[in-house]
């Protein structure tokens, strides 16, 4: 009996050198990979940091892999980042999670700044209950199935494979719930766009994933079985993109799952890496052709996507067109800034090559004016445009409707970890993880996607009633000012001048 008192004390005495034991194992085991470690950085010769400092030239890698965090949450300011800053993606958030985005005290921006777009007040603001609904946009009246929506803020093109499933489920619940349309984005058409009933448009890029035959062109009974889903509204057919015009689409091997390479037809585990144009089009006849073609078989609108850079061409092919007839036209043209962006990209390509947006958008505007083919061929425009101010911009400046990515992809909850081409998105919006896929709720998130799109509507509108117009489609160029280096602010319309009205004909093109 006397005895027992003894035993938790004995128990506590083995417990505590087992604990011991252990702890200068692994004290030991440590040390001796700290030696092995810098043995191999002394007398390895491929890094000059770790040869010359062996063990401490590790913690280069480490700074430079989080040093992008560190920034972001403790040393950038509210508009400091790039490609987007704290104060855009605090909007974004707080409008998809439907929380009020009135700031006290002033503003943080720097309205002074040369660049700086100022929207013109009207002496006499619209009244609220005198305010309308943004008017009806009809996309390929002479077909055989014309696609009228009310939509100016829809979903820009990404694919399944380039995002996650959930993602892809959320975006298409979400487009359903708000009443925009979701573009499929060139990985093909998925059971997961079409399970909400959202309008959709589906992209036909380089590699003609969707729709391809065993030798990559187009194959008309794939094409008709996609337009045959009453959810196609309207088929694109993809040039270019901003991030990397001349580039096709970038899929890293490790994000091609058994699922998408059954959707996409490439085999498992390998890059999908799209051809850098559609090889079947080498001139402005082939353009229009496969237009032509795109829409015949299908019934429904069909245009382009395309980066501005060298714009000559635009002049010959709208010339072609109204040497063929207004029919001929492409329904719509998606134009692209430099500034849009990308799941994967050669960053000379998005760095250096393309148009912005704010350069390219007009002068597309004023070319269609010029040619008499503003009503025939709607303008929508992408590219970096994921809060009210630049949205109003880009209508002042003629574009019909805009189009987002980024501006969703933080309604997600992206949190730009840019992380996006290496299958380990923090947010499971770009990857095929599971475990990380798990975060991404996609019931909760198509309601922050519904939000999203009605407080973009909602405060682009607000800057309409500000500036004496009752709906957004009804802002122009004289509703907006540029910041000068010097001087007072420029009025838009002085500073983009449109062309007469059908100012160029076939004739006058040719002179």
């Amino acid at each position: 009996m006397g005895l027992i008192p003894d035993e938790p004390q004995t128990w506590l005495f083995t417990m505590l050198e087992i604990m011991a034991t252990f702890f200068i194992v692994a004290v030991g085991f440590l040390i001796l990979t700290l030696i092995f470690i810098f043995i191999l950085d002394r007398f390895q010769t491929k890094q000059a940091i770790r040869r010359n400092y062996p063990l401490f030239g590790w913690f280069r890698y480490f700074f430079e892999n989080f040093g992008i965090f560190f920034r972001q949450y403790f040393f950038a300011m509210d508009r400091e980042e790039m490609p987007f800053n704290r104060e855009q993606r605090s909007w974004s958030y707080r409008a998809a999670k439907n929380l009020s985005n009135t700031v006290p005290f002033g503003s943080t921006k720097p309205i002074s700044d040369p660049g700086t777009v100022l929207f013109l007040n009207a002496a006499f603001p619209v009244l609220e209950e005198d305010a309308k609904l943004p008017g009806t946009l009809i996309f390929g009246p002479n077909c055989i199935k014309p696609y009228q929506t009310n939509s100016i803020f829809n979903i820009s093109a990404m694919s399944y494979g380039a995002i996650s499933k959930p993602a892809v489920q959320a975006l298409s619940n979400g487009a359903a719930k708000a009443g925009c349309w979701l573009n499929t984005g060139e990985g093909g058409l998925t059971p997961f766009h079409l399970e909400s009933g959202a309008d959709l448009v589906f992209q036909i890029g380089t590699a003609k994933y969707g729709v391809r035959n065993e030798h990559g062109a187009i194959d008309s009974n794939k094409l008709k079985a996609v337009a045959a889903h009453e959810q196609v509204k309207m088929f694109e057919l993809k040039l270019s993109q901003g991030a990397k015009p001349g580039k096709g689409g970038i899929l890293p091997a490790v994000k091609v799952s058994a699922e998408i390479s059954a959707i996409r037809g490439i085999p498992v585990n390998q890059a999908s890496i799209s051809p850098n144009r559609h090889p079947e089009l080498e001139t402005i006849d082939d353009l229009l052709k496969m237009i032509d073609f795109i829409r015949s078989t299908t019934g429904k609108p069909t245009g382009f996507k395309c980066v501005l850079g060298s714009t000559a061409w635009l002049d010959e092919l709208f010339l072609e067109i109204l040497k063929r007839g207004p029919d001929s036209a492409p329904d719509f043209i998606t134009i692209d800034g430099a500034d849009g962006g990308t799941g994967a990209a050669p960053l000379p390509l998005m760095d250096s090559v393309g148009l912005p947006l704010s350069n390219s958008l007009p002068l597309l505007v004023d070319k269609l004016i010029e040619y008499n083919l503003k009503e025939r061929i709607k303008v929508i425009c992408s590219g970096k445009l994921i809060t009210p101010s630049p949205v109003a911009w880009a209508l002042c400046m003629g574009a019909d409707c805009i189009t987002s990515a980024r501006g969703f992809m933080f309604s997600l909850g992206c949190i730009q970890a840019l992380q996006c081409d290496k299958n380990t998105c923090p947010a499971g919006i770009t990857t095929h993880n599971k475990r990380l896929q798990r975060g991404l709720v996609p019931e909760n998130k198509a309601e922050r996607v519904m939000h999203y799109q009605q407080n973009m509507l909602k405060e682009v509108s607000m800057i309409a009633h500000s500036c004496g117009v009752s709906e957004p489609g009804l802002l122009t160029r004289d509703h907006a000012s540029l910041v000068m280096p010097e001087g007072p602010p420029i009025v838009l319309s002085k500073i983009y001048p449109e062309k007469p009205m059908g100012s160029k004909t076939p004739s006058t093109a040719n002179r």
